[in-house]
């Protein structure tokens, strides 16, 4: 494989990149655990609002000019209700929050470091700017779940090593129509925490 190539932008500079980014989030999220059956349409306004959000971070794994990986992060407080409310009930100052919205990687581009390439750029960007907590959420599946692949490894040992913990205390539900379903349900999502501190 090419060397890959890591880069960020800010705000509106992911402009030229929206497109790709929309289709690689479709892509990717389309596996277990998510099984999302997205379209381009919700895609654009979804990352809209990351583009109009100048504190917004976009960090990009390219091979050549392909878009292979991308991960997206901006403040809480300049995100959606679901995601801040459970912040809110809690008591926690949103504004001290920096919100990982996703990670993405081609399956075939996996354990080469990307994905701690990744935490790293957005921890960095959210300390320098002062924030004292990183978060994301995840959905959460049974283990029955009837999609669920033989051999399947969440990736909580990978996010604990990077020093981040599940707080089932902070849950919300976030809707996305599955491939096996004919309309959108809420999924339950749980959020996990890292002290920049």
């Amino acid at each position: 494989m090419a060397e890959i190539a890591i880069s960020t932008c800010q705000g509106s500079a992911i402009t030229p990149h929206l497109d790709d980014l929309a289709r690689l989030r479709i892509r990717v999220f389309r596996d277990f655990p998510y099984l999302y059956d997205g379209d381009l349409t919700y895609e654009a306004d979804y990352l809209r609002r990351y583009a109009e959000c100048p504190e917004s971070l976009f960090v990009l794994a390219f091979e050549g000019n392909a878009l292979v990986g991308a991960s997206t992060g901006m403040p809480l407080a300049d995100d959606m209700a679901e995601f801040r409310a459970p912040f809110e009930r809690a008591g926690f100052d949103i504004g001290s929050v920096f919100y990982y919205g996703e990670s993405v990687l081609l399956s075939n581009y996996r354990g080469r470091g990307i994905g701690k390439a990744f935490m790293e750029a957005r921890e960095r960007h959210a300390a320098e700017r002062g924030f004292s907590t990183v978060a994301f959420c995840a959905v959460e599946r049974p283990d029955d779940h009837p999609l669920k692949p033989e051999g399947y490894v969440p990736l909580h040992g990978f996010w604990r090593s990077r020093g981040y913990e599940r707080h089932p205390e902070l849950a919300t539900t976030f809707h996305w129509k599955d491939v096996c379903e004919p309309e959108e349900t809420d999924k339950p999502m749980v959020f996990w925490l890292k002290s920049l501190a």
